[in-house]
């Protein structure tokens, strides 16, 4: 028996998780709950959810820290973290971005709407995991399959976007690649994300890997640039 794709909603309003629960259970995926951070952790240990669809503001723990700590965790890599929150200010997205989130859907939305970006989330993903490329220029090593990503012998664990903008970028080696090529191949032409939510990926990737092999092309885009005498 195929085994059903793992949601958990994370919010402290229980007519949120009513709906939520509702709209995609129909969809056919199996759903866990939490009312926040601190319990989500917990539950999220214990069934590893492909997709976290998590609020912003709750008590004990605050949606962005509860993102911070699974990201810690290795095991939690291939987890989709959705946000869905009222707060729309610049400062609370790019915090969500900042902190290993994959998408941030500010509220109130459709269902619909809804329903339509997690299956376009999840259809990614899986097509992303089927690929077993491993990628090697200069002192890079990524390998597509496992998730894994060695620079001068010494591995590095990224969340799934991150993880996927390296790859783009390091596969198209001194290739400049536009805005809307990133958006396209890394977040899907369904899922809508302003060019802040880019600029934090790649500021984390020079934070991790180092600046000097991500160029930015003004008004166009990114590079990766490996030059031998780095």
């Amino acid at each position: 028996m195929k085994n059903k794709i793992k949601i958990l909603l994370v919010d402290d309003e229980p007519d949120v998780i009513e709906i939520l629960t509702y709209n995609l259970s129909n969809l056919g995926y199996e759903i866990f709950s939490a009312n926040d951070g601190i319990k989500a952790l917990k539950v999220a240990d214990k069934i590893l959810p492909n997709l976290i669809i998590m609020d912003v503001m709750m008590p004990n723990m605050d949606g962005i820290e509860a993102c911070e700590e699974l990201r810690k965790k290795s095991k939690f890599n291939n987890t989709i973290i959705m946000f869905l929150s009222a707060r729309g200010e610049d400062f609370s997205y790019v915090s969500a971005f900042d902190a290993g989130a994959d998408d941030y859907v500010t509220k109130p939305i459709k269902p619909k709407v809804l329903m339509s970006k997690v299956k376009s989330l999840l259809r990614r993903s899986k097509t992303f995991e089927k690929t077993d490329d491993v990628l090697e220029v200069g002192n890079f090593k990524i390998d597509r399959e496992r998730y894994s990503v060695i620079k001068n012998s010494k591995k590095f664990s990224l969340p799934r976007k991150e993880f996927e903008l390296l790859f783009l970028l390091v596969s198209n080696n001194e290739k400049v690649i536009t805005r809307h090529e990133i958006m396209n191949q890394v977040w899907g032409s369904e899922v809508l994300v302003g060019d802040r939510t880019i600029d934090v990926h790649i500021r984390k990737l020079r934070e991790k890997f180092g600046s000097e092999y991500f160029k930015t092309i003004k008004g166009v885009g990114y590079k990766f640039e490996f030059n031998k005498k780095i």
